[in-house]
């Protein structure tokens, strides 16, 4: 008698469970993923497993093709919901990152201040020596190193040419938004300040850290990176971590957030060499016309980017957890761009088809 009763009590206890009780019970969140450092294994996880649209994957492809892509990767919490290569372009050819590679700069510089090698609020001249440029020596020490970090430094935006000569004054430091490159000269405050080349600092701080292959070619004109797609995918699954790679705080999170954050009040789409969707206006580079919108208004609003010329790509979009990853030719070789394009609004309209 005693088991019948026990036995009443537990289905009684089953059925007073209904199906819509069940359907309001949390749904696990995915962990975050990070591939092992000294292994080629990466999770992957399928379109259909995210509910997407697999029928409009074909179209993406068929774009990414048309527009001089050679590789394209998607990466939710970490794993790999794509990863495509075209071209003959394969998983271990290395290509440019151009301008995208400036966030690399940004994160290293980061990474010596949060060492107490230097202070981003001291003027560029106590890493770099005094008369670094062409311009009155008042002038040159308005110069800070946040000021390199934010393409606000006043020089003379129309040459090139990083030498002392062709930096000469336009503006007051911090008065002005002028895309250069210029900013190279962090590579050199980098270099000074922890008294190590700067590529050997970067490979110890943050490459071997985070499993990165690729090697820098510094030149007058462009200090450009090279590496694999997926060096350039784990980089933009650091940055979705905001610097956290696995449980290492490669890069302060503070530092991060201010390095994704508007960095002045001119351009609001800029950070520290990060672009920044979901502002109410930006500008571009080579001129000094304010555009109102949003930077890809298809795009979430909640995206930042690292683009360099030719439509070298990393989307990093926290809201879906996500990383895009795109490394290729001019995706319009008779209008080829420094950085931000038209390309990134149309490739955004074949992506949401997919993932929405």
């Amino acid at each position: 008698m005693r088991n019948l009763t026990c036995f009443l009590v537990l289905f009684l206890c089953l059925v007073s469970c209904s199906k819509d009780d069940a359907e309001v019970l949390p749904v696990p969140t995915e962990s975050m993923y990070f591939p092992p450092n000294t292994s080629s294994f990466w999770e992957t996880k399928s379109v259909s497993s995210l509910g997407w649209n697999q029928n409009a994957v074909q179209a993406l492809k068929d774009f990414l093709v048309q527009k001089n892509t050679k590789s394209f990767m998607i990466l939710v919490n970490g794993r790999i919901v794509m990863e495509e290569y075209f071209d003959g372009h394969s998983a271990s050819s290395n290509w440019e990152w151009n301008s995208a590679g400036k966030t690399l700069v940004a994160t290293t510089t980061g990474i010596a201040q949060q060492e107490g090698l230097l202070n981003i609020n001291n003027k560029s001249s106590d890493y770099l020596g005094t008369a670094w440029t062409s311009m009155p020596l008042p002038k040159e020490n308005l110069i800070t190193v946040r000021h390199l970090l934010t393409m606000t430094s006043g020089n003379d935006d129309t040459k090139q040419y990083v030498v002392k000569s062709n930096l000469t004054y336009v503006a007051d430091a911090g008065t002005r938004w002028a895309y250069s490159n210029v900013f190279q000269k962090l590579t050199d405050v980098v270099a000074n300040s922890s008294k190590k080349p700067f590529e050997t600092y970067f490979n110890e701080k943050l490459k071997q850290k985070i499993g990165m292959d690729g090697y820098w070619n510094f030149g007058t004109i462009f200090t450009i990176y090279h590496s694999t797609t997926k060096s350039m995918a784990r980089f933009g699954l650091l940055a979705l971590n905001k610097g956290k790679w696995n449980s290492e705080q490669i890069i302060n999170e503070s530092f991060f957030n201010e390095s994704i954050a508007t960095s002045q009040n001119i351009n609001p789409a800029y950070g520290y060499l990060w672009w920044l969707n979901g502002k109410t206006s930006f500008m571009i580079p080579g001129g000094q016309t304010v555009y109102q919108g949003y930077l890809v208004p298809n795009a979430p609003a909640d995206m930042y980017a690292a683009m360099g010329a030719n439509d070298q790509r990393i989307y990093v979009i926290p809201s879906k957890k996500m990383v895009v990853i795109r490394m290729g030719e001019a995706s319009d070789p008779a209008n080829p761009n420094f950085a931000v394009s038209g390309f990134d609004d149309a490739l955004w309209e074949k992506i949401n088809a997919v993932i929405n």
